[in-house]
């Protein structure tokens, strides 16, 4: 049982086969062709409608089909040999524009043996272009390189600074403020004597004092009546009281130092001038300092342990009274603005940098700092000088430009070079000079070059059978224009049109045609053309990009962005080539930043050309895109907006016919926006007689039975509509891809009422002869498998309309019936549709026609109120 499917399924498929074969063989014999026919049958559906289907064979008259088979025949022939010369244009173009350096080739070269003995046939001064050279680079590597301060360094240096003089700060902070006491009263030496003093002598000091306090003789003095000699006589007093303190009357080192005697006599001065209650308060506040100072000495300690060369390797930056720190602070960062203003080169003698932070140091911090500042100074500073490339070169190239050319006298008759003697690179000159060397084009060169482009050409078109797209003439003319303009541009310069070829050919024909064109010119341009393979790699990548992409987009500002894309490519890909090969590491690679921006610069610059070239070729070359197909699908197109003025009706039927088109399409993975746009335009023939057609007459009278009563008037006038239809596609510039969907959406259909009409009076009216031609549509039938969709779900639609309380089998075994009688009627033999895909739209046809017919909730009636 589950074999039945798959062979019913092998059965219809062969059958398929076993029909297209027949008529092909039948087309073989009529067209009078047997070998090249396959390849042309396809394009046969873009210029006429002169297939040769069995209706053609059965219904109309020999005379018509023979005209027919003229005309198949004439335009087969006409495009078989047109094939030929699309190649070899291609072939001439292509090869002529990439090996444009053939043309002119120097028969004679350096390095080949002389024919003749060749000699100089007048006087002349000849430059010597090598020496010239060589001169020239001398001088421009003699030339004196143009510095630069490097702004990193400099900040490098200034973080550093400021980050020794906040250590300093910090330590500071720590000891608090220096002076600690007015130093009226208590001179700064002694204040800082007092703070930095050992235990021992602070104990002994407030040994001294608290004795003093004690001494008769004191007492007496302060009744002295002059200050002067108070503090004098305490002086005086204060000695003797130091030398009863030590043991035995004798003098030990602590009151031998001079900074111990001034302070204990200070102190004292002090008590005597003030009071003891004062003195006590100033022991305490200079035993805080002591605290305080000797934290900030551990946290030096600390510092110098981890780092033996820190500049704050002693207690000195603790005896500086803040005043004079803030000084040295603010002249260090003076001192070392100005040396970095100067510059600092590279292999700048020590000595030389020395001798200028010490200039500096000595107008700009206190004395007593001046060390200090030097060896702070000469740690951070560091050479902040660096080589300027670009004025470098400039300087080079002026001192390059200033040495004048080396000339070379040669006189009349003078032996240039002897037969049979290699010619070297000065006689190859003196020969140019004297135009002794013949110039011709290179046939060889010239010939491997179109072999090459032959064979590129040639898997082109590989790739173009294999991806099953129908190219027309135009086309390939399109792509080769496209193609030639990257060498074109190549040849003035390397911001070629990479980006604008991708973003076109992406857009007209696909990813893989995009891909194909730019692969191929990527693998052929460096044979043919210098060109740097970071310029060309970098191109490539952007143009490729602008390909795989450029189909999937709907609208132009998504393009917009899509070129953004693909810059950003052009100059990141150009980055990283750069990066790869080492010279963005070097001293230029701000150059080689600028370069990648201006690459992908060019990529923007092109990108916006071929946005702005896509509307023109879309309408000469008669392309459809998907960006085009939105625009010709928006209901707001004068067309659209007429055909729902004038044919209502028709509109509504042309909704719902793509409503249905639309999801088959999808499901077969067709293109969904041609059919869209193409089913919006199917009918618009309708407008030239709306009342002709049902679905307009809105329940009026049908003027084909009460005005014309004429089946064979009434079938002029539905078979008008396609005529009338493609007449008004070609006013409004429709595209040939748009305008295939109006014939072939009834292909060669018999109008089936007015027929049986006529074969009923014809039955009445013997005189009267019903020929089936007069009743069939002129066709072509659909060539695709779109307008064949387009087909069905227009032969479907009043039939779905019409089913009311009918099952979804229901509604499936009819729309199969009406695809077995388009299938029966050979209507469907070129669209390229399978048995199996035709099952597969009719369930979609069903599907769509349920969600339209969907049920909904009886509302109950309500009674009106009295």
């Amino acid at each position: 049982m589950k074999t039945q499917p798959f062979l019913q399924s092998m059965t219809d498929k062969l059958t398929h086969w076993q029909r297209r074969y027949k008529t092909l063989l039948n087309k073989r014999h009529l067209l009078g062709r047997t070998g090249v026919i396959n390849d042309f049958l396809p394009n046969l559906s873009q210029t006429s409608d002169c297939g040769d289907r069995q209706k053609l064979r059965t219904s109309r008259s020999m005379a018509a089909y023979k005209t027919n088979r003229g005309i198949c025949v004439s335009r087969l022939g006409y495009i078989h040999r047109r094939t030929p010369v699309i190649f070899a244009i291609a072939l001439l173009s292509l090869t002529g524009v990439m090996g444009h350096k053939l043309y002119n080739t120097t028969k004679l070269k350096a390095g080949t043996i002389a024919p003749q003995t060749m000699k100089a046939p007048y006087s002349a001064n000849i430059e010597d272009k090598k020496k010239t050279e060589q001169e020239r680079k001398a001088a421009t590597k003699s030339s004196l390189s143009v510095l630069m301060v490097d702004a990193q360094v400099n900040e490098k240096i200034r973080q550093d600074l400021q980050q020794f003089l906040d250590t300093g700060n910090e330590i500071r902070a720590t000891a608090g403020y220096f002076p600690f006491f007015d130093t009226l009263v208590l001179p700064v030496s002694s204040q800082r004597y007092l703070r930095s003093c050992s235990n021992s002598e602070w104990q002994t000091l407030l040994k001294a004092l608290g004795n003093t306090n004690a001494q008769p003789k004191f007492a007496k003095t302060q009744k002295q009546s002059s200050k002067i000699a108070v503090i004098k006589t305490a002086i005086e007093v204060q000695k003797d009281t130091i030398f009863l303190q030590t043991a035995g009357g004798k003098l030990d080192n602590i009151s031998q130092k001079p900074d111990f005697a001034q302070a204990v006599a200070e102190l004292e001065t002090y008590r005597l001038t003030t009071s003891q209650q004062n003195l006590s308060s100033l022991t305490a506040q200079i035993s805080q300092a002591r605290q305080a100072y000797a934290q900030a000495n551990a946290k030096l300690l600390q510092l110098k342990a981890v780092n033996p060369k820190t500049v704050y390797n002693d207690t000195f930056i603790l005896n500086l009274s803040d005043e004079d720190w803030g000084k040295t602070e603010t002249g260090i960062q003076q001192s070392a603005e100005r040396i970095l203003a100067q510059g600092i080169p590279l292999g700048l003698p020590p000595n030389i940098l020395q001798d200028a932070v010490r200039l500096q140091v000595q107008t700009s911090v206190p004395q007593e700092a001046e060390s200090l500042a030097r060896k702070l100074l000469l740690i951070v500073l560091k050479p902040n000088l660096k080589k300027d490339e670009e004025l470098s070169k400039q300087s080079g190239a002026q001192a390059a430009a200033g040495v004048k050319p080396v000339m070379v006298s040669m006189r009349q008759g003078e032996v240039i070079v002897k037969k049979g003697e290699t010619i070297s690179a000065w006689d190859f000159e003196v020969l140019e000079h004297y135009h002794l060397v013949r110039r011709e084009i290179n046939w060889l060169g010239l010939t491997k070059l179109g072999g090459f482009v032959s064979v590129y050409i040639g898997i082109f078109a590989l790739v173009e059978r294999r991806i099953k797209t129908k190219m027309r003439q135009r086309d390939r003319l399109l792509i080769l224009l496209l193609t030639i303009s990257v060498p074109g541009v190549l040849i003035g310069t390397h911001y070629t049109t990479w980006s604008a070829i991708g973003l076109l050919l992406g857009s007209f024909y696909g990813a893989n045609l995009g891909i194909t064109v730019i692969g191929l010119l990527a693998l052929q341009l460096p044979f043919s053309l210098e060109i740097s393979r970071t310029v060309l790699w970098s191109g490539a990548a952007g143009g490729i990009l602008g390909s795989c992409i450029a189909k999937r987009l709907r609208s132009r500002e998504e393009l917009a962005l899509l070129s953004v894309g693909v810059t950003l490519t052009q100059g990141g890909v150009y980055l990283i080539f750069k990066l790869l090969v080492g010279a963005a590491f070097g001293s230029g690679w701000y150059i080689v930043l600028r370069e990648a921006g201006f690459f992908a610069l060019s990529g923007l610059v092109w990108s916006v050309v071929a946005l702005g070239l896509s509307p023109y070729l879309e309408k000469l070359f008669d392309l459809v895109t998907p960006i085009r197909l939105a625009e010709l699908a928006n209901p707001n197109r004068s067309l659209l907006k007429q055909l729902a003025t004038k044919t209502p009706g028709t509109f509504q039927h042309t909704l719902f016919v793509a409503t249905l088109a639309e999801a088959a399409a999808k499901h077969l993975k067709c293109n969904v926006e041609l059919v869209r746009a193409g089913t919006l335009y199917h009918d618009i023939g309708k407008m030239h007689d709306p009342l002709g057609f049902i679905e307009n007459q809105m329940g009026g009278p049908n003027k084909h039975d009460t005005e014309i009563n004429d089946p064979w008037k009434s079938a002029k006038i539905i078979k008008k509509h396609v005529s009338e239809g493609l007449a008004m596609a070609r006013k409004h510039s429709l595209p040939t891809a748009i305008q295939a969907f109006i014939p072939e959406h009834q292909g060669t259909m018999l109008i089936a009422y007015f027929y049986h009409q006529a074969q009923q009076m014809a039955k009445e009216n013997p005189n009267l002869k019903v020929n089936e031609a007069d009743f069939r549509y002129d066709g072509p039938i659909p060539q695709s498998r779109e307008t064949a969709i387009v087909m069905l779900a227009d032969s479907c639609e009043a039939a779905l309309r019409s089913l009311k309380d009918v099952s979804p089998e229901q509604a499936l075994a009819m729309v199969n019936n009406i695809f077995r009688a388009r299938w029966q009627d050979n209507q469907l033999l070129d669209s390229g549709l399978t048995r199996e895909e035709m099952s597969q739209i009719a369930e979609i046809f069903v599907e769509v026609w349920q969600q339209f017919h969907h049920k909904r909730i009886a509302y109950p009636k309500l009674k009106p109120s009295n």
